[in-house]
C-alpha cells in the first residue's frame, strides 16, 4: 500500500464522504480517506426510526460534556463514528437554515459565505422534482423528501399552526421562508440515505480512492509551517492486512500528502487533532502537556449547539408508532421568531412522538405521551473544546474537556422561555384536543421567571448540532481562512461543521453537505480568494 497520496482526508463523516467522492472524480488524483470507526454499520442504522438505539453503540463516539453549570448534571454528546459519521446515526432531517443566518456569516467577516454564495452548493448536493429549481437542486446525489404518511401528531401540529395564525409553507427547507411545514428527510425506500449511500459508496470502485477504517489519526506531520501528512494507529482489525503508509516501531503508520491534508473529523474531532498536534492556544497546550508549534487561540473556542427543551403531555390514547418512512417524529418543523425584537428566525418547534424528558424529570412512558419541542436556533452562548491532560480515552482519541456553555447569555433563556409559552399554546390548541390528557412538564398553571428558567435548565437536551470550533474568518481568533485553509500552516484545511462561524437556524447536516461541496471545488480549483457567487436567488 502506498505511503504517498495527493490528498489525505481525515474522517469519513458527511464532509469526508463528499470530499473523497468529489476529489477522486479526477482520475489522476490519489485520495486516502482515514476513518477511526468501522466499515460495517449496525443493522439498526438502516431503519430511520431506530436512531435512538444507536446512541451509545459502537457507531457513537459518546463524548461527555462537563457538568452543566445550571444543574451540575453531565450530558452525553452523541457523534457518529464509522463510515458516514453522524449521517448514519442522526434523525435524518434535511433542512437549510434561513438565509439570514448564512448572511450573518458574511456580515461577521466570512465574506463570500452568505446564502447566495452557498446556494449553488446546496443545490449541487440534492435532487428534487416539483420544487422551485432556483432554490432546489435537480441532479445531486441526495434524494430527500417529506414523509409520505405523516404521523397523526404531525398533522395535529400543522393544524395547530394554522389555528394560531402561523404561516404554513410548502417547502420549509428552501432557506427563504419562515413558518411550519413538512421537512425533508434523508429516507429512500424506507431506509436511511446517508453520506455513504449517496456519495462514498458509488466512488469506492475507483482505483485512485483508498479507504481505511478502524484507524485513529493521532498526529499531524508538520515540517516548519507545512503539514505533510498524518500519523495514525491501525486497530487489531488490520492485523491480517497491510494498511497504507510506513510502519513505525510503536505500531503507528505514517502517510504523506503531496498536496493537502483535509480534516473532516467534526466539531470535536478536528480541533482535538489540531490541539494534539500542537496547533492551538499556547496556554491550554501547556496545561495538556503538548508542545506548542503554532499558537492559534481560536482552536476549540466558539463551540455552539442548539439546546432543546419542550412541553411534555400524557396522551388521552395510545400514541401509534412511526411509519417506516419516518424518523420517528419531527416530521413537521416550524421556524419562527420567538420575541418581538428578534431580527431573524431564532426558534424551531416540532412534535416528538416519544416523550423526551430529562433524567431528573418524571414523564410518561413510550406510547403514553408526546412532546412539543423547542430548540434555540441562534444561541449567543459559546463553549469550548480542550484536551484533557495526558490521557487517551478508550476510543483511541485523546480525551476531551467539553464545556457546552449553554445559557451563559441571558438572551438565550429569554428566547427559550418565550418558546416554551408558544409550545404550551400549541399544546392547548383545539388541534390537540383528541390527544391531550394532561400536561406533565412543566407543571400546569402560571410559572414565574425563576420557575421557567429552572425548568429550562433541568429539561435541557442537546440537539447534536455541535459546530464552530475551527471557525472561518479573517480576525485573530479565526482558525481557517475563507478558503478553509488553516491559518499559518500550509497544506492543511478543515472542512466540517467546525468551520461555521455562527449557528445556522436549522439542523446542521444539510449545511455540512454544502460546505463540503464548496470545499471540494476550492481544493480542486485553487483560487486566491473566495469569489462571491453570481448564481443568486431573487424572488419574483
Amino acid at each position: 500500500m502506498s505511503e504517498r497520496y495527493d490528498y489525505v482526508v481525515v474522517g469519513a463523516g458527511t464532509a469526508g464522504c463528499v470530499l473523497a467522492a468529489r476529489l477522486s472524480e479526477a482520475p489522476d488524483v490519489r485520495v486516502l480517506l482515514v476513518e477511526a470507526g468501522g466499515r460495517e454499520p449496525l443493522p439498526e442504522s438502516k431503519v430511520p426510526s431506530a436512531w435512538p438505539q444507536l446512541q451509545g453503540s459502537s457507531m457513537d463516539w459518546a463524548d461527555q460534556a462537563l457538568p452543566f453549570a445550571g444543574t451540575g448534571s453531565t450530558m452525553t454528546w452523541p457523534g457518529g463514528r464509522g463510515l458516514g459519521g453522524s449521517s448514519m446515526i442522526n434523525a435524518t432531517s434535511f433542512l437549510r437554515g434561513h438565509r439570514s443566518s448564512y448572511d450573518a456569516w458574511a456580515a461577521g467577516g466570512a465574506e463570500g459565505w452568505g446564502f447566495d454564495d452557498l446556494l449553488p452548493f446546496f443545490r449541487r448536493s440534492e435532487a428534487f422534482v416539483g420544487r422551485d429549481p432556483r432554490l432546489r437542486g435537480t441532479e445531486g446525489p441526495l434524494t430527500p423528501a417529506p414523509v409520505a404518511t405523516p404521523h397523526p401528531l404531525s398533522r395535529a401540529a400543522l393544524a395547530a399552526a394554522e389555528e394560531l395564525g402561523y404561516p404554513v409553507v410548502s417547502d420549509p427547507n428552501n432557506g427563504v421562508e419562515e413558518g411550519f411545514g413538512y421537512c425533508d428527510l434523508n429516507i429512500v425506500g424506507q431506509q436511511r440515505q446517508s453520506a455513504v449511500h449517496a456519495y462514498l459508496g458509488p466512488a469506492l470502485t475507483r482505483p485512485n480512492l483508498t479507504v481505511i477504517t478502524d484507524s485513529v489519526v493521532e498526529h499531524l506531520l508538520l515540517e516548519d509551517d507545512r503539514c505533510t501528512g498524518v500519523r495514525y494507529r491501525p486497530s487489531e482489525a488490520h492485523v491480517a492486512t497491510e494498511p497504507p503508509g510506513r510502519s513505525e516501531s510503536d505500531g503507528t503508520r505514517r502517510v504523506y500528502a503531496e498536496r493537502e491534508v483535509v480534516l473532516a473529523a467534526g466539531a470535536l474531532g478536528s480541533p482535538a487533532l489540531l490541539l494534539s498536534s500542537g496547533i492551538g492556544p499556547a496556554k491550554q497546550l501547556q496545561v495538556a502537556g503538548v508542545p506548542t508549534l503554532h499558537d492559534r487561540p481560536g482552536v476549540g473556542a466558539n463551540l455552539h449547539d442548539h439546546p432543546m427543551s419542550g412541553v411534555v403531555y400524557r396522551s388521552a390514547r395510545p400514541v401509534p408508532p412511526a411509519a417506516p418512512d419516518s424518523n420517528g417524529g419531527g416530521e413537521i418543523k416550524g421556524l419562527l421568531r420567538a420575541l418581538p425584537d428578534s431580527t431573524m428566525p431564532d426558534l424551531q418547534m416540532f412534535t416528538a412522538i416519544t416523550p423526551m424528558v430529562s433524567r431528573t424529570l418524571p414523564g410518561p412512558d413510550r406510547g403514553a405521551g408526546y412532546n412539543i419541542m423547542i430548540a434555540l436556533m441562534l444561541p449567543r452562548s459559546r463553549g469550548s473544546v480542550r484536551l484533557a491532560p495526558a490521557h487517551t480515552g478508550s476510543s483511541g482519541r485523546r480525551s476531551l474537556l467539553i464545556e457546552a456553555g449553554y445559557y451563559q447569555e441571558r438572551r438565550d433563556l429569554d428566547v427559550m422561555a418565550a418558546g416554551l409559552d408558544t409550545a404550551r399554546e400549541f399544546g392547548a390548541s383545539p388541534a390537540f384536543d383528541e390527544w391531550r390528557r394532561e400536561q406533565v412538564q412543566p407543571r400546569p398553571g402560571t410559572l414565574d421567571r425563576r420557575e421557567i428558567h429552572d425548568y429550562l435548565r433541568r429539561s435541557l437536551a442537546t440537539y447534536f448540532h455541535y459546530a464552530g470550533t475551527c471557525r472561518m474568518g479573517t480576525d485573530a481568533m479565526a482558525v481557517v481562512d475563507l478558503a478553509l485553509r488553516v491559518r499559518g500552516v500550509s497544506g492543511l484545511r478543515v472542512v466540517d461543521a467546525s468551520v461555521m462561524p455562527a449557528p445556522v437556524s436549522a439542523n446542521t447536516n444539510a449545511t455540512v453537505y454544502a460546505i463540503a461541496e464548496r470545499a471540494a471545488e476550492l481544493i480542486s480549483r485553487p483560487v486566491d480568494a473566495v469569489a462571491v457567487s453570481t448564481d443568486q436567488y431573487s424572488p419574483e
